[in-house]
């Protein structure tokens, strides 16, 4: 009976200190989107070292019509694009606000969704981003999607 005590605590014990651990993480996880967020929308040309070096970017056109065509590119493109668009996002003060914030456990990290609007627009937009927490403890983005309404994303399309 001793022993089945012991070993009831025991697994208590182990429960409250897992489940405490996927907090403190799940927390870390939701400051890592919040840092990004802001550092996108100060321009912050540290944003670039939040991804991994093979990030997988999907930027998804939703065509007038309400069709979806996914554009993928890898990092180092959405890198030159990002750092192109900078300049000009600046200047007209874009910036975006995101709402329904939800972060997802993944068996490497986690998949934060949300929903993206555009500053100057009344429309939001799907996103998501994976992330995971590097060996050396740095967390970084896997996989990133965006909705855009903007077309000229297509001429990236593969047909």
């Amino acid at each position: 009976m001793k022993n089945i005590f012991y070993l009831l605590f025991f697994v208590l014990v182990l429960c409250i200190f897992s489940s405490a651990v996927f907090a403190d993480e799940k927390h870390d996880a939701l400051k890592f989107f919040n840092k990004y967020v802001s550092a996108a929308n100060s321009y912050d040309p540290s944003i670039i070292n939040m991804y991994s070096p093979n990030a997988k970017i999907i930027r998804q056109v939703v065509k007038p019509n309400g069709e979806l065509v996914d554009i993928e590119t890898d990092t180092d493109t959405y890198i030159k694009q990002l750092k192109l668009g900078q300049a000009t996002a600046r200047l007209k003060r874009y910036k975006n606000t995101y709402t329904n914030v939800v972060p997802y456990k993944l068996e490497n990290g986690y998949k934060i969704t949300s929903l993206r609007q555009p500053s100057g627009e009344k429309y939001k937009l799907k996103s998501y981003m994976v992330i995971e927490k590097q060996p050396n403890g740095k967390w970084l983005i896997v996989e990133e999607m965006m909705q855009t309404k903007v077309q000229a994303f297509l001429k990236y399309a593969k047909n």
